[in-house]
């Protein structure tokens, strides 16, 4: 794909690309828990219990995508049943820091676009 740069208009723009892939809450929520673990690992069921509202299947299909980017890393313990793990990449690791920018924004302006919202005409 030729890639576009700074073009969101383009399908070919790194940016609509990544927007494309991580622009999900459940994106955001695995990469700030698995942070949180630093270099250590989080279970597939520990991800769905810190993670209210998550389907099985949507944790699954999400963790599936990062794994494909190469943002995260799956291990499988050979155990009855086995046990899968989940980290982060180094590459995810980058991913971080911009998306704490993100949520730090959000924690700061999403009253105000609140306050916007409940006043703006219907």
């Amino acid at each position: 794909m030729t890639t576009a740069r700074g073009d969101l208009f383009s399908p070919g723009c790194p940016t609509r690309r990544l927007l494309d892939r991580i622009g999900t809450k459940w994106v955001s929520m695995i990469v700030k828990l698995l942070a949180e673990a630093g270099p250590g690992e989080l279970r597939f069921s520990e991800l769905r219990r810190r993670m209210p509202g998550v389907s099985q299947k949507m944790l699954s299909h999400t963790l599936q995508g990062l794994v494909a980017d190469g943002l995260v890393a799956r291990r499988v313990q050979d155990t009855v049943p086995p046990s899968v793990y989940y980290s982060l990449t180094g590459l995810g690791r980058s991913l971080n820091e911009p998306l704490a920018a993100l949520r730090d924004w959000a924690e700061t302006h999403m009253p105000a676009i609140d306050e916007h919202r409940s006043a703006a005409p219907r």
